[in-house]
């Protein structure tokens, strides 16, 4: 099959309709709005695909500057929903570009005419499309992998574009914009096949890959505090261990809340639940950088620190055990009073595992509960054992 620009034309046509409804059917299982916008932007190249199929065919429905127009608009959606994917608000002088297309339309025809108008779009989609791939830069992580395909399929795009103005600027240069003569206009329609493919791949893999992101993230949480559950503390928990050092020691805290079934049996099991997110908001307050903090089950609780000494541990655990007392005195009465034991164990060795930690962290909350709650036992570090 001959790549004529009427069998590109009819290629781009069915590609950018089939990518439109891909889209759409994925927006059905993930409603995300990206999805949408993206689709839609499909769906105006296939119009504009169509109309220049009509014009190409004698059928001439309306000019080629109508067609050029949407092909901007097509790509102004991109912008649009990688700007919602990201959550970026776009300035409002994105908005004047539709007018300098506009503007456009008042040049007096003539032979440069193809050449201006082909310059003045290129450019336009050029700038759009790179905007978009920039936009999908790392925020303070690394991007998922539709994210950064799609980038880099941005990126190329608008390069090829930016590429495409330029070209119209070379002299003697055969452009021919209304019956899509010239061999920069069968290259645009080749790459415009291209782009077309893999645009729609890399912008159905990026919300993919966000959605498992989320799945997985939801796995780790504890649906009630928010915090890690005890599945993501045993995965997460082996790389802060290993950073332990003589140097750069590490402290384990078990929490447990003292009373707390006075709280249940009370006020009810959602007072219990206030309390426990109440917790889990104070440990967020106090947790420093690269520390861990999950939700074991119940109302235990597991804070990991990394580069402390005891003296700070200890403080981290008094602040904290003061904070929640005043707050569970003044949120509910109990005859005992609400509170919080603590047992700590320190580490130095890169070798230690987290069931031991747990474990010596355990005998140390149990020593604070039998000498009268409310109060913080440290474990100190045990020396290696001989050989």
């Amino acid at each position: 099959m001959a790549l004529d620009p009427f069998t590109l034309l009819v290629l781009t046509t069915a590609m950018a309709a089939a990518s439109a409804l891909y889209l759409v059917a994925e927006w059905s299982s993930v409603r995300e709005r990206s999805l949408l916008l993206w689709s839609a932007g499909f769906g105006i190249i296939a119009v504009g695909s169509t109309l220049a199929l009509l014009r190409s065919s004698g059928h001439l429905l309306i000019g080629i500057w109508f067609s050029n127009g949407m092909l901007i608009g097509a790509h102004w959606l991109f912008l649009a929903g990688v700007a919602k994917f990201t959550r970026t608000r776009l300035p409002r002088a994105w908005w004047l570009l539709p007018v300098v297309w506009l503007a456009m339309l008042w040049l007096p025809g003539g032979p440069w005419w193809s050449k201006a108008m082909l310059g003045v779009q290129s450019l336009l989609i050029a700038v759009i499309t790179l905007r978009a791939g920039l936009l999908l830069r790392p925020h303070g992580g690394a991007l998922n992998v539709g994210a950064a395909q799609l980038r880099v399929v941005l990126l190329a795009h608008g390069l090829f574009y930016l590429a495409k103005a330029a070209s119209a600027l070379v002299p003697e240069a055969f452009i021919n914009l209304a019956s899509f003569g010239g061999a920069v206009i069968l290259v645009s329609l080749v790459e415009g096949v291209m782009a077309i493919m893999l645009l729609a791949m890399s912008m159905t893999g990026t919300e993919r890959h966000r959605r498992e992101e989320r799945i997985a993230q939801i796995a780790a949480r504890d649906p009630l505090t928010g915090l890690d559950n005890r599945r993501a503390l045993y995965l997460r928990a082996p790389t802060l261990l290993a950073q332990a050092s003589p140097a750069s020691p590490g402290a384990l805290l078990l929490i447990d809340i003292d009373h707390f079934k006075q709280v249940n049996d009370l006020h009810g099991h959602h007072a219990g639940d206030v309390l426990l997110v109440t917790l889990s908001d104070l440990i967020r307050g106090v947790l420093p950088p690269g520390a861990l903090a999950a939700r074991l089950g119940g109302d235990e609780f597991v804070i990991l620190l990394r580069g402390v000494t005891d003296a700070a541990a200890q403080a981290l655990g008094q602040d904290l055990r003061e904070a929640f007392s005043q707050q569970a005195r003044e949120m509910f009465a109990t005859p005992e009073p609400v509170s919080l034991s603590i047992g700590a164990a320190l580490f130095d060795r890169p070798d230690t595992e987290l069931s031991q930690g747990l474990k010596r962290a355990d005998e140390a909350l149990y020593a604070s509960k039998r000498k009268g709650r409310d109060r913080m036992e440290v474990e100190k570090v045990r020396p290696a054992t001989a050989e």
